[in-house]
């Protein structure tokens, strides 16, 4: 005999509506939602990741009607965020964090579109600390094929070719992405990194699959994005006398990037502005963003700028570190946002 726990467990796997009383337990099945198998909980949800503790806990004040679910150590929030049912998970740092995390919130939970909410590096110099992007499209340059020199790989047989090992060159206009160079007194030397695109399956496109460079946004969520008009702060709330000199923007469009490495290198944040007119730079969106795909659910990601990746070039770094500055941007056109979309699905 099932004891109740276990058969409203049954119950939710089989995709079905329970009605419990003291003494007697009903259950009204109906027709699954497809593509969804959430194994924990199942209302239609948006489901929000964030890599950093700060990111995270201002979103979470803000939530209503909250509920903990505690899987396989992590601790999920459902509830409500400007009217929006939603589900809230710290990823950490880390491209490899973000993808477990995304892939078992989508496992868990019944999301029907994601959103990432953090704080990134600039690449693009013309940018801000206190600068909100929400770029179209997301990559993964340091996914790198490491050839002995500058020459361009040759592994099958012909330069480009690397197929027969499972693999595929970036390229741009038909030709392999130029390699990865460092300056020195004497020139540029090549590293013989060359970027790779990623090979991703899923439904639609199974069982061959596919290599892509970049994942693109939501376009509706985009659209979305592109209306808000929040008033993003110059001083943050930790310490409100560090405050930049120029009012952060939002920008939306373009494309950022994400690798394992924490970039401290002027030279490859110059490679990727200069190769890639990459806006942004962090650990974990792209990873998102191919987990979302390979899922086939909608995404769009904001990410607050807290200082030029690699480099002292923007003034005011401090005011991020010392104030808390990008995160209150980032937060708050995250709720700007949701607030947008709900009155979009209201009306």
């Amino acid at each position: 005999m099932f004891t109740q726990p276990l058969l409203l467990k049954i119950l939710r796997r089989a995709g079905c509506a329970v009605l419990a009383g003291a003494t007697l337990m009903t259950a009204a099945c109906a027709v699954p939602v497809a593509d969804h198998h959430c194994l924990t909980e199942c209302t239609p949800r948006i489901g929000i990741v964030s890599a950093f503790g700060a990111e995270a806990d201002i979103l979470l004040a803000q939530t209503e009607k909250k509920h903990d679910w505690l899987i396989n150590g992590n601790r999920f929030t459902t509830g409500e965020l400007r009217g929006n049912p939603v589900t809230i998970v710290l990823s950490g740092v880390s491209m490899i964090n973000a993808t477990m995390m995304t892939q078992l919130m989508l496992d868990h939970f019944h999301i029907e579109r994601l959103l990432l909410s953090g704080i990134a590096g600039g690449v693009n110099p013309a940018s801000h600390v206190g600068d909100v992007i929400v770029p179209e499209r997301w990559a993964m340059p340091m996914e790198v094929y490491w050839n002995g020199d500058g020459s361009v790989p040759a592994a099958c047989g012909t330069a480009g070719d690397v197929s027969c090992l499972g693999l595929k060159l970036a390229t741009q206009d038909g030709q392999p992405r130029p390699d990865f160079k460092i300056g020195t007194p004497k020139g540029a030397v090549s590293t013989g990194l060359f970027m790779r695109d990623n090979f991703v399956m899923n439904a639609a496109n199974a069982p061959q699959g596919e290599f892509r460079f970049d994942y693109q946004a939501d376009p509706a969520m985009l659209a979305v994005a592109r209306t808000l008009k929040p008033e993003l702060a110059k001083c943050g709330p930790k310490n409100p006398s560090l405050c930049v000199s120029t009012q952060p923007v939002l920008r939306v469009g373009g494309r950022a990037v994400s690798g394992t490495a924490f970039l401290a290198n002027p030279d490859y944040r110059a490679y990727l502005y200069s190769s890639l007119q990459a806006e942004a730079v962090d650990m974990e969106t792209a990873a998102f963003a191919h987990v979302a795909y390979a899922n086939r659910v909608p995404f769009i990601a904001f990410r607050s700028l807290s200082d030029l990746a690699g480099g002292n070039d923007f003034k005011d770094v401090g005011a991020f570190f010392g104030s808390g500055l990008a995160e209150t941007n980032e937060a708050s056109v995250t709720l700007a946002f949701l607030d947008a979309w709900k009155r979009r699905h209201t009306h």
